[in-house]
């Protein structure tokens, strides 16, 4: 999956990040993060900066991490000990984060996007899959959050302004699931299986993409039922919004991780460029 030719452009992912277990099973999915992060350096250039949009930061308006050391951040429960020993010391960026949020605007209002200096760090959305990417964690990471409150249109439409920053090096890597109801997971379900109206929900994603409709995506919740069982909260979804926002509808684009977690997970992932 390389190439000799070199872009100035960073590609954006989306990536289904799952069970927070992911991050040290050894399992594909994991495996294919690793193998993600391998074509920088190859296919692609080494990002200077990772943008990193989790379903996992949900605020009032919008905000960026503008600490020098954001702190890796275990926002889960009733997993073993080795899971809340993980670590992800990647630095901050600070001045990055001053220039770029006096240019984001928050779509309902205009205002510059705010910094967050003490509350955040970097969630397990973020942490969970760039630490098989980028284990050295030499890339500065920032996290811009996601004002729940607010339409899909307007997260699709921060993500449109997001476009620009793929030609300064920086990676834009969302985190969420194509499907996420954790009200009707299956522990016994192998990862190949899922119940009828995910596999749906996830192939309608998957069209959309394909077919470059990724405005299309901002109106999920008109696909009825079967969006409402894949997401009882759309947080898991909005972060697909950020990144298809991001993308060209021409430009090339892959999957990968398209399987299931617990019969009720899409893992399914993309990489646009």
């Amino acid at each position: 999956m390389t190439t000799s030719t070199r872009s100035p452009r960073m590609p954006v992912l989306f990536v289904g990040h799952g069970s927070p277990m992911n991050v040290i099973d050894d399992n594909p999915y994991r495996e294919a993060w690793v193998q993600v992060g391998q074509m920088f350096g190859t296919r692609w250039p080494k990002p200077t900066l990772i943008l990193c949009i989790s379903a996992h930061w949900l605020t009032q308006g919008w905000w960026l991490t503008g600490m020098d050391n954001p702190k890796t951040i275990h926002d889960f429960g009733g997993f073993p000990q080795a899971l809340f020993e993980q670590q992800y010391p990647a630095p901050g960026a600070p001045a990055w984060v001053s220039q770029t949020a006096r240019l984001l605007r928050q779509p309902h209002t205009g205002a510059p996007v705010g910094i967050d200096l003490r509350e955040w760090g970097l969630d397990h959305g973020c942490w969970g899959v760039l630490k098989p990417m980028f284990p050295d964690a030499d890339i500065p990471v920032v996290q811009l959050s996601m004002d729940y409150n607010r339409p899909p249109a307007e997260h699709f439409a921060l993500g449109q302004q997001l476009k620009a920053l793929r030609e300064q090096g920086v990676l834009i890597v969302a985190s969420g699931n194509t499907v996420h109801n954790l009200r009707t997971m299956n522990r016994s379900a192998p990862d190949d299986q899922a119940y009828e109206w995910a596999i749906q929900f996830d192939v309608w994603v998957a069209a959309q993409i394909r077919d470059g409709h990724l405005a299309s995506l901002v109106n999920f919740q008109q696909e009825g039922e079967i969006a409402q069982m894949s997401h009882p909260s759309h947080d898991h979804f909005l972060p697909l919004l950020y990144a298809a926002g991001a993308a060209d509808a021409d430009e090339p684009v892959a999957f990968f991780n398209e399987g299931y977690q617990l019969a009720s997970i899409a893992m399914r992932s993309v990489i646009w460029g």
